[in-house]
């Protein structure tokens, strides 16, 4: 298996990608922490994966815009599990509206959940990662933070910030043996998109040349790649996901 024994902790864990993720880790050997805010099902479906897969899932509620909780989920994840191999820095919020319209308390909340909380999360694995001259950081990056689009500026200026910090800490971090990378999606089928109406559903995915928006487990996917031990020379990498979305752009 290729997380045999890893012990892995994936943010935004109970929907989504962030799911996914949790059950390809499992099936690939790796204990994981589920962190998902108190209020999510993050806990009922911890559960029934820890049934599942022989007790290797635990779920620790965080919300990643509290350095508080943050720092208390990555010192519990260290007393329950011994060691932090693997990071999905996946926790986040959508935004759409036009910039004018944008309150500063708007602009701050994505900023805090999108981009500060991805720091503070690395922050504190990074910390932990140090001591044991190992471990893998990926960063749920977007196309959007390569590309611009209208109406989505907190969020671009969020995850823009999200991809220039990974290669900042991949440089930073190389020497202790710790690889940061990210992940760029293009516009994926999870309940981030449920509130769309059909023709707006349709023009996005025109704008993937595969033709159809992305499923979540082929995230899980790449970042199973990244987080493993195959990718042991890809450090300070931003990889899409995206269907073709940016092959065709500059």
């Amino acid at each position: 298996m290729r997380l045999q024994d890893k012990k892995i902790l994936i943010t935004g864990g109970a929907s989504g990608i962030g799911l996914a993720s949790v059950e390809r880790c499992l099936e690939e050997g790796a204990s994981v922490v589920m962190s998902d805010l108190a209020t999510s099902k993050g806990e009922a479906l911890a559960k029934e994966l820890d049934a599942k897969h022989s007790g290797r899932c635990l779920f620790i509620p965080a919300d990643v815009s509290s350095t508080t909780e943050v720092d208390a989920l990555l010192n519990k994840m260290q007393q329950e599990l011994g060691r932090v191999d693997g990071v999905f820095n996946n926790a986040g919020i959508g935004g759409l509206a036009p910039s004018t319209e944008v309150t500063d308390e708007d602009f701050d909340k994505i900023l805090q959940i999108n981009l500060t909380g991805v720091f503070r999360v690395a922050r504190a694995a990074l910390k932990i990662m140090e001591k044991q001259d190992s471990g893998s950081i990926v960063n749920c990056a977007s196309i959007l933070g390569v590309f611009g689009q209208s109406q989505t500026a907190a969020y671009t200026a969020a995850k823009g910030g999200v991809v220039n910090m990974t290669r900042t800490l991949a440089l930073e971090y190389a020497s202790k043996g710790i690889r940061v990378n990210a992940i760029g999606p293009g516009y994926i089928d999870t309940p981030l998109l449920e509130a769309l109406d059909d023709e707006l559903k349709q023009f996005l995915i025109g704008m993937h040349p595969l033709g159809r928006l992305g499923r979540s487990e082929e995230v899980a996917n790449a970042f199973l790649f990244l987080v493993s031990d195959e990718a042991s020379f890809v450090t300070g990498a931003h990889l899409m996901v995206d269907g073709g979305f940016t092959a065709g752009k500059s």
